[in-house]
């Protein structure tokens, strides 16, 4: 099959997803952290969850070899976490309040949700790693509006009443 790969990412785009920062801890016990939108469930019983990371970011190897990680899903005044932890190459802890959590994750503070799991299975898939993780412990905002993406950039939730059949 054959066609535009731009064409491709832009129609993805139109799907609305929420912004997620993974953290976890490398080798030496430093925190590292990413900004991912590729979040998911996967299933109830067990609590399994899913997210990506590509083949070639510069933090695969500490969530490959983590002991556990934290999902945190961002609120929507957050944009400015997102943008920190997509960048690469730079100090993305620097200055922030971390809290401690399973097996001494790194938790930011303050988000909408965060999920603490434990590496239940991977999958290399095209050009990324699939990491599925069971949530081992979880807190949550129900009031918190969550931080989302649609086509190349943050937008907001609107309501709007459901229609009745």
């Amino acid at each position: 099959m054959s066609f535009d790969l731009r064409k491709f990412r832009d129609t993805l785009g139109l799907f609305v997803t929420g912004v997620t920062v993974i953290t976890t801890r490398d080798d030496a016990g430093n925190p590292v952290g990413i900004t991912a939108n590729s979040f998911n469930s996967v299933s109830l019983d067990p609590p399994l969850v899913l997210w990506s990371v590509g083949l070639n970011a510069l933090s695969l190897s500490a969530f490959s070899n983590a002991k556990a990680f934290a999902v945190h899903i961002l609120r929507d005044d957050q944009a400015d976490l997102s943008q920190r932890f997509a960048k690469s190459g730079v100090d993305k802890f620097s200055g922030l309040s971390l809290e401690s959590g399973l097996n001494d994750l790194p938790i930011l503070p303050d988000c909408a949700a965060r999920l603490e799991c434990l590496p239940y299975a991977k999958h290399e898939a095209g050009d990324h790693i699939l990491f599925i993780a069971e949530v081992q412990r979880l807190a949550s905002d129900p009031n918190a509006m969550p931080l989302v993406y649609h086509g190349g950039r943050y937008a907001e939730l609107a309501d709007k009443p459901v229609p009745t059949v």
